[in-house]
């Protein structure tokens, strides 16, 4: 969540501080839409405590999709963007890979 974050706060100081503009118009739709998926990370720290078994495989499989889904569709050429863009990517798939495998809970 905090490399999501910082990437793009890095991103936003050196336009700003260039004096480059975004490619992109910000509007209100696509500022929505980044604090949705800004705020899958953050409920999952809550709703991996919270969910049975079944349900919280599932939902760290497909939130660990749509996060990394977003970094790299959201993906900058920026040398800092990209760094932050695999550490992201990596421990993304290292969560679904681990839901994926995670052994059948004991009765």
């Amino acid at each position: 969540m905090l490399n999501i974050a910082f990437a793009d706060i890095f991103s936003f100081m050196l336009e700003f501080s260039t004096g480059h503009t975004p490619e992109f118009q910000a509007t209100q739709a696509l500022m929505l839409i980044a604090a949705i998926v800004l705020e899958i990370p953050i409920a999952m720290i809550f709703l991996s405590r919270l969910l049975k078994y079944g349900a919280n495989r599932r939902a760290n499989i497909i939130a660990g999709g749509i996060t990394i889904t977003f970094v790299i569709g959201g993906g900058s050429t920026y040398p800092h963007y990209i760094f932050f863009a695999i550490i992201e990517v990596i421990c993304m798939s290292f969560i679904i890979w681990w839901a994926w495998k995670w052994p059948e809970k004991e009765v």
